[in-house]
């Protein structure tokens, strides 16, 4: 199926979001929209078909802002809280539409399972709790999303596995800090690269703005746009100015078409 993917950003910012709680940074006191950023998502929309990636703590928000009203599934990078914390306002499209597909690696379920024992018992479980269909991928799987091929691509948060998706001509990586060569094939001269860039200063487990840059210039995408980002990363409009022409900052609300 060639259909066009619309892909909106539901949220660009790190764990903290910006602004971040009592923080004084120049950037967490910006005026300019886009220097708001909700935590880390995309959505995904093709012909009928509507998934997004990630159900972090604003997912919520996110649904009602841009007037989602029937969601086929949920892919999960891994199973911190930026990404996950969301899975119970899954409801609403629950009572629409029944169980929820959730994508992801059996150790983030196993860590779903933990933490959000209710939504997965199987003997009196309480009504309206939230139901998902637990589909099991891996850094190897090749499924396929109403027509749509989906390739996995490992990559380490620090020494955590985690999942990006290239879907069509779009790929999807967040959380990065180490990926190989294997993994990097797979995407080489995809369409449009999202990746993460968490600030200039280097981090233990995500990739700074200088890594990021290189890792894009390895890829070589047509376009590549940056997410995960920290308010110490600095102003969305002054950052988007020092950036290469095919390279831009995304933004909570920006839809692209691939």
């Amino acid at each position: 199926m060639n259909s066009s993917i619309t892909v909106t950003f539901l949220g660009t910012g790190t764990s903290q979001g910006i602004p971040v709680i009592g923080s004084d940074h120049p950037v967490c006191k910006s005026t300019n929209p886009k220097d708001k950023r909700l935590r880390v998502s995309v959505m995904l929309q093709w012909d009928s078909a509507t998934y997004v990636i990630d159900c972090g703590p604003d997912f919520r928000q996110q649904m009602l802002r841009e007037n989602v009203s029937k969601v086929d599934g949920i892919l999960l990078t891994h199973e911190h809280s930026d990404h996950t914390a969301g899975i119970d306002d899954i409801r609403p499209f629950n009572f629409r539409q029944g169980n929820i597909p959730f994508f992801a690696e059996k150790r983030v379920f196993d860590a779903l399972k933990q933490r959000f024992a209710y939504i997965f018992e199987t003997e009196n479980k309480y009504p309206g709790a939230p139901t998902i269909d637990e589909i099991e991928i891996d850094k190897d799987s090749v499924f396929t999303l109403a027509g749509k091929e989906v390739i996995t691509i490992e990559a380490l948060h620090n020494t955590l596995p985690v999942l990006g998706f290239k879907v069509g001509g779009f790929t999807y990586l967040t959380d990065v800090k180490t990926i190989a060569e294997t993994e990097i094939e797979k995407i080489k001269n995809t369409d449009v690269l999202v990746i993460n860039a968490l600030r200039e200063a280097p981090h233990q487990s995500h990739f700074n703005l200088a890594e990021a840059l290189a890792f894009i210039e390895t890829v070589a995408p047509k376009k590549a746009y940056l997410t995960h980002i920290s308010h110490l990363l600095g102003f969305h409009d002054e950052v988007e100015k020092q950036l290469p022409n095919n390279v831009h900052l995304a933004y909570d609300t920006l839809k692209i078409i691939v």
